[in-house]
């Protein structure tokens, strides 16, 4: 029976949210992902085709090896973040409240302050797969834009999902198995964490049951027949399996859902059975501490060739890949090794960093999950369906949001009409087809890149690429049809939402 001491609603509720090396004469040294060769090299990506670039690498250099650690930022914070709270109580969560949605593991590593923590060899397995991930410098959109910085992106689209997702899906699957778990449940928004989820759950054995925000349900079929192939039950969001859908739906039957209200009833269907437990894709401490494999690699990849960033670019919509990589930099900035400016980039009709106020918050829309201290919308915001689905999140991270207020970070929002132009001279220079959501951090860079053109700049650019577009091409045609406008953000709907936040004295 689950306990009832953290029900807030009813129904109840508990909490949201390799390389090889070759040294024969006149052969490629590779190191992980980047070749060992002063001049004209190649930088091999994992799906095996080729793209050049220019690079120095010592002749000493060691291979780039997958991490064996994930990274803990809090653990370097002189200011710990806010804990979550009962939303009843005002007390912090305990660990036994969030027993009903989450294995013992991934609740220590929620609330640890150990700096790294060991990856299960099972994970590191997997890993292999698509790890470790290039970094790949993008000389062509250089040259298309005249500039003199130096642009790096950390691609992650090489893995099964073809996203940055399943570094997080695969471990938090896996330490639901070693529980002897049987089903997991979860939100998606563009669908690339349901199809990380549910590829995760057919390697271990798992059922894997994923609520789809409507509006991404309808615009990305394939992201659905995805997870279907790998054994997903998938639902559109709001249905009307769960309370919280039914309640929705009762008071707007076209409701284009929201990640808030797929929360809800994944949530739901949790708290509600014993051998079912729920998965979230972003947000959370361990969600974000998983995906720093991607910084980890980087740090190493930057190293070997001899570069260090002046700025890091990533999207953000709950946190996860911008939190991946740039965590360990934050670290090195800590200690004074580098100094790189660090920028988030989010839509102009969903910034919750950049228009959202700092405060507790649920995490999903009917408020049946603890309050999180965090930049937020409200949490009964729904925002217009923008092409980035992954990017409609009504808050942000907690821990980014701790680390923003704290000043390691900057935060600006683009609309997606400039993010697609930038996807487009993207694609028709490096070859790549970006996912939606990273077509922010592209726009970011460009406009980074063309004021480098004006002073005369040499930077050294990394952005996160989190993933390809394959299935987005819909969004595509859009644009190029001339279809696409820029959603305005609506005051008015954003003050309606503000003022529905618990008040809490925090």
């Amino acid at each position: 029976m689950v306990s009832q001491s953290l029900f807030h609603a009813n129904p109840p509720s508990i909490f949201t949210s390799s390389s090889t090396i070759s040294s024969n004469k006149g052969e490629e040294l590779w190191l992980g992902c980047l070749p060992q060769k002063r001049k004209q090299m190649h930088i091999r990506l994992s799906s095996g085709y080729r793209v050049r670039a220019r690079s120095h690498i010592a002749a000493n250099s060691t291979a780039i090896e997958i991490p064996r650690q994930w990274y803990n930022l809090i653990a370097d914070l002189s200011v710990k973040p806010p804990p979550p709270l009962h939303p009843k109580t005002f007390e912090p969560v305990k660990p036994e409240d969030l027993a009903p949605l989450f294995p013992d593991e991934l609740i220590k590593q929620e609330a640890t302050n150990e700096r790294f923590i060991d990856i299960p060899d099972e994970v590191l397995d997997v890993y292999k797969l698509w790890r470790p991930t290039p970094l790949i410098r993008a000389k062509r959109l250089e040259k298309l834009l005249d500039t003199p910085a130096r642009i790096y992106y950390k691609y992650e689209g090489g893995s099964p999902a073809g996203s940055h997702k399943p570094n997080t899906a695969v471990p938090q699957v896996y330490y639901n198995a070693q529980q002897g778990i049987k089903k997991v449940v979860t939100e998606t928004g563009a669908g690339q964490w349901g199809s990380s989820l549910a590829f995760a759950c057919s390697l271990f054995g798992l059922g894997c049951e994923v609520w789809q925000v409507r509006a991404s349900y309808d615009q990305k079929p394939y992201r659905k027949l995805m997870m279907q192939t790998w054994g997903a039950k998938v639902h559109p969001s709001p249905s009307d399996i769960t309370e919280a859908g039914r309640n929705i739906l009762q008071m707007d039957p076209s409701s284009p859902g929201s990640l808030g209200i797929a929360i809800s009833e994944a949530v739901e269907v949790a708290a509600t059975n014993e051998d079912t437990k729920y998965c979230l894709g972003s947000v959370l401490n361990h969600v974000l501490l998983h995906q720093t494999v991607i910084g980890e690699e980087c740090l190493k990849q930057m190293e070997a060739i001899g570069e260090t960033p002046d700025l890091i670019i990533g999207c953000t919509g709950g946190g996860s890949n911008f939190a991946g990589l740039s965590f360990p930099f934050i670290r090195e900035k800590l200690s004074g090794k580098i100094n790189p400016v660090i920028r988030a980039v989010e839509p102009t009709a969903c910034p919750s960093l950049t228009k959202g106020v700092y405060a507790y918050d649920f995490g999903d829309t009917a408020g049946m999950t603890p309050l999180m201290k965090m930049h937020t919308l409200g949490h009964d915001f729904i925002p217009d369906p923008i092409h980035a689905g992954g990017l409609r999140y009504h808050g942000m991270a907690p821990l980014i949001s701790h680390v923003y207020e704290l000043g390691f970070m900057e935060a600006i929002s683009i609309p997606q009409t400039e993010c697609f132009q930038g996807a487009i001279q993207f694609a028709r220079s490096e070859g790549l087809i970006p996912a939606p959501e990273p077509t922010h951090a592209i726009a970011a860079t460009i406009r980074e890149a063309l004021r480098c053109r004006e002073t005369g700049e040499e930077k050294v650019i990394l952005m996160a690429m989190c993933g390809h577009g394959h299935f987005d091409l819909t969004s595509y045609e859009k644009y190029l049809q001339g279809n696409m406008v820029d959603l305005s953000f609506e005051e008015e709907k954003i003050k309606g939402s503000l003022a529905k936040i618990p008040q809490v004295l925090a």
